[in-house]
């Protein structure tokens, strides 16, 4: 390894790791553990790099060195660190060790670490679980993580640029999602998905940035970083708990301390509230659990926000009621953007008329059909739809139909970067001008006017409106019957062949 630690470095030792946990626990579950000390392993380094500076600094003087570390990013104490655990690494209560260093490092960073409500990010998360194995194993497996992450040195002077831990992080809740089938589409949205999304609803400088179902934050993450600049603020809600651990701490090890993530079930508690209100956002971005069951209909009948104005969405489906709550926490100038899948487009009854309802109000600016089998843990089809509160092109909606333009993965299509450069260059091009309706791209976009929408009961499935029809070729009759009349001579003579050899049975 080079003295300065690349991306690539920390992913292949990290991984390396789970090699402990591979087999003896799902990786739904060991993520955690691995997450979680990659987290330790980073604040102890800084913590210890700093410590270093400021002894220089202050000629040794203990007591001022303590002073400048307490106004750091994050203190750890000499119990939490890193360092104390892998001292102890072959003990037997290393289990309860890390929980009580991690419980000691929250509590140290209070403001930080712990939530507005009392929840604190290492709560769902326990090294001395018996599912990590009985006493005899769990104390192996616990002491080979501490000793596979021994040999990183994540302080920012041994790291070859600022995006190494943030991009690591990432990586591995990438390989997480597709090592975790199904449970994956909790708390991961694809990278290229979250980057579609993110630059089509690009945020400007000073923008409130928003994602009601944050999972683990890489979406919210990619929203801010389409500003350009620094100057944005990060706002995010999860409702599982060890999800929204990972997302405050991914904020973290991407240097946005500021961002605001709770924790929590958006549709049932909004967390992000001004007074009695919701909190209005510039940007709002989302991939909530799709078609969700049991949403909370029968709670929110009479909600105390009044979100669902339009109508409630059908207890068995989810996607409207996180859509509403979505437009109903922008401000008169925002723009949305949401994962759904299709039925979200053409669905009737409670859905049909909160859909009528969002188009008469023009907020719809854009429908996306997405390739087949982009996410983890389901193959279905997915769109986008682009809400803006100040669209240019009134009484229009554009749709795209990108559903043939992707890489085939492993195990995942993938779209790739021609692909979502084609798709934000159809859509800016509409979202920047005043445009007509019609055929813009033959088989790939088209603009229809509300009208037209209107004629078409306000369904928005794609295919009404983008025409994607292929002719089959011509079929030569002539030809078509040469090759048959060969294929019969040649299966006569196969049939012929195997009966001399049947005769000699």
């Amino acid at each position: 390894m080079s003295n300065k630690v690349s991306q690539k470095d920390i992913n292949n030792i990290v991984w390396k790791a789970c090699d402990t946990f591979r087999g003896a626990i799902d990786p739904s579950q060991y993520k955690d553990y691995i997450l979680t000390m990659l987290f330790l392993k980073y604040v102890t380094d800084v913590y210890n790099e700093k410590k270093e500076e400021y002894t220089i600094k202050y000629d040794g003087n203990e007591e001022r060195v303590k002073r400048a570390l307490e106004r750091e990013r994050f203190v750890v104490p000499d119990e939490s660190s890193f360092d104390y655990l892998y001292e102890n690494r072959s003990n037997p209560k290393i289990g309860e060790k890390i929980n009580h260093a991690l419980a000691e490092l929250e509590e140290a960073n209070r403001e930080k670490l712990g939530g507005h409500d009392g929840s604190n990010i290492f709560r769902n998360i326990d090294f001395n679980s018996s599912n990590l194995g009985d006493e005899k194993g769990k104390v192996a497996r616990l002491r080979n993580l501490l000793n596979d992450f021994k040999p990183l040195n994540l302080s920012s002077s041994h790291l070859e640029n600022n995006d190494v831990i943030g991009g690591a992080y990432e990586f591995l809740i990438s390989n997480f999602a597709s090592d975790s089938g199904k449970k994956a589409g909790e708390f991961f949205t694809p990278a290229e998905v979250s980057t579609l999304l993110a630059k089509l609803t690009k945020s400007q400088p000073g923008s409130r940035i928003y994602d009601p179902t944050c999972g683990s934050g890489s979406l919210l993450i990619k929203a801010g970083r389409q500003v350009g600049d620094n100057n944005f603020s990060l706002y995010g809600q999860e409702a599982n708990g060890s999800t929204w651990a990972l997302a405050v701490m991914n904020m973290y090890l991407h240097g946005y301390d500021s961002a605001i993530i709770r924790w929590g079930d958006t549709l049932r508690n909004p967390k992000h509230k001004e007074g009695d209100a919701l909190m209005l956002f510039d940007t709002v971005v989302a991939n909530p659990p799709f078609s969700l069951d049991k949403w909370g209909a029968e709670d929110l009948a009479t909600d105390k926000y009044n979100r669902f104005w339009r109508g409630l969405p059908p207890k068995s489906k989810g996607d409207w009621a996180f859509i509403t709550h979505m437009l109903e926490s922008l401000n008169t100038s925002g723009k949305a953007g949401v994962v759904v899948p299709h039925g979200v487009l053409f669905r009737g009854a409670a859905e049909g008329k909160i859909r009528t309802k969002t188009l008469e109000e023009d907020l719809i600016e854009a429908v996306i059909g997405l390739p087949s089998n982009l996410f983890f843990g389901t193959g279905i089809p997915a769109a986008i739809i682009i809400f803006n509160k100040q669209k240019l092109n009134k009484q229009k909606v554009l749709f795209i139909d990108a559903s043939k333009n992707f890489n085939s993965g492993k195990n995942q299509n993938i779209l790739g970067e021609n692909h979502i450069q084609h798709i934000v260059e159809v859509y800016t091009l509409f979202h920047d001008q005043l445009m007509d309706k019609g055929v813009i791209e033959d088989k790939f976009a088209y603009i229809a006017e509300l009208a037209e929408i209107t004629e078409n009961d306000f369904n928005l499935n794609i295919p009404r409106y983008v025409d994607t029809y292929e002719e089959e070729p011509e079929i030569d009759l002539t030809a078509t019957q040469i090759l048959i009349t060969e294929l019969e001579k040649e299966l006569a003579a196969v049939k012929e062949e195997m009966k001399k050899y049947l005769n000699f049975f």
